[in-house]
């Protein structure tokens, strides 16, 4: 405990700055736990409150302003990056996008302490469009509400804060491990809850050169787009004559599909787990057996589509070759 409480100490601004903007960054690092800490040593002296106070703020505003400035540059392709390097990348997107069409820039108080949710947030308000000012404005009222609660946490439970500390100085080595196996414990705990989910949410698949064939065919397939309207904000790319149903509206809407031609459902998530509950709610709920989700969803048509020739090139290349047999 002295090593930490001398550390904090003399050093305190510092550690909570740097801290706070690494766990807004996205870094597993214990910010609130550090708080926490140091609001449980204001009582006895060796802290300052309001520096620390500030220099969390600061943390927290300078983290949170750097991922909102790359989703206004990059838009879609940073979300997608935060999708695959999310613990939870089926769910955290998809509630970002619901809190912030719902709440505004009041969101960003709110995603402060919804985990896994709390990262995305910034980069998807500045993909949506939020200006500078809103979220700068909301930013420092969440960053301050977020700071004084662990803070006050630490004052209210300083007696047991100390004797947390105390428990740890004199275990040392052994504490550390413990608390290393339990933090591994909750990862692979994750990632166990999202391999059930995905073996759970294993249905039929098409590819997107097969949907290619069905809509040269006689009778096209129904494509249904079932992305929420935030993440059209994001991108606005669309399959040729997809009917847009979001898929909390797919369930409600369902029975008017029809049930003698193709289905296909699609979105631009990882794995396709959105696309996946909606084939599942089509067949369990409405009884359509021909519906399944597009693999690779939106991002594998558009890929495939750069990589196809253009058509028009082919004819102007066509004349050329017979000229030269």
């Amino acid at each position: 405990m002295e090593a930490i409480v001398t550390l904090l100490q003399h050093d305190a601004v510092l550690i909570v700055l740097v801290m706070t903007f690494l766990a807004r960054m996205g870094v597993p690092v214990p910010a609130a736990p550090l708080l926490v800490i140091a609001g449980g040593l204001v009582t006895t002296g060796l802290s300052l409150p309001a520096a620390i106070f500030a220099a969390s703020v600061v943390g927290n505003a300078a983290g949170d302003a750097a991922w909102f400035l790359a989703g206004r540059r990059y838009g879609r392709r940073m979300m997608r990056l935060l999708c695959r390097i999310s613990l939870s990348p089926d769910s955290c997107v998809a509630q970002s996008e619901s809190l912030i069409v719902r709440w505004g820039g009041s969101s960003l108080i709110a995603a402060k302490f919804i985990p896994g949710v709390s990262v995305v947030a910034a980069p998807m308000t500045g993909a949506l469009g939020m200006t500078w000012r809103t979220f700068l404005a909301f930013e420092a009222v969440a960053a301050a509400l977020w700071t004084l609660v662990f803070l006050l946490l630490g004052v209210l439970f300083h007696n047991q804060i100390r004797r947390v500390l105390d428990v740890l100085s004199s275990t040392g080595g052994i504490a550390l491990v413990a608390l290393a196996v339990v933090l591994a414990g909750i990862i692979a705990m994750r990632f166990w809850r999202r391999h059930r989910l995905l073996v759970a949410l294993q249905t039929p698949r098409i590819s997107v050169d097969e949907l290619r064939s069905l809509l040269l065919g006689d009778s096209a397939p129904v494509i249904v787009d079932i992305r929420p309207a935030s993440s059209l904000q994001i991108d606005d790319r669309m399959l040729p004559g997809a009917l847009h149903l979001p898929l909390e509206e797919i369930g409600a809407h369902g029975a008017s599909l029809p049930r003698d031609r193709d289905i296909v459902v699609y979105c631009n998530c990882p794995n396709e787990v959105s696309a996946a509950v909606a084939v599942r709610k089509l067949r369990d709920e409405h009884g359509i057996g021909r519906v399944r989700a597009l693999r690779g969803g939106l991002d594998a048509w558009f890929a495939d589509e750069q990589q196809a020739p253009d058509p028009d090139e082919t004819e102007r290349a066509a004349p050329s070759a017979s000229m030269r047999a």
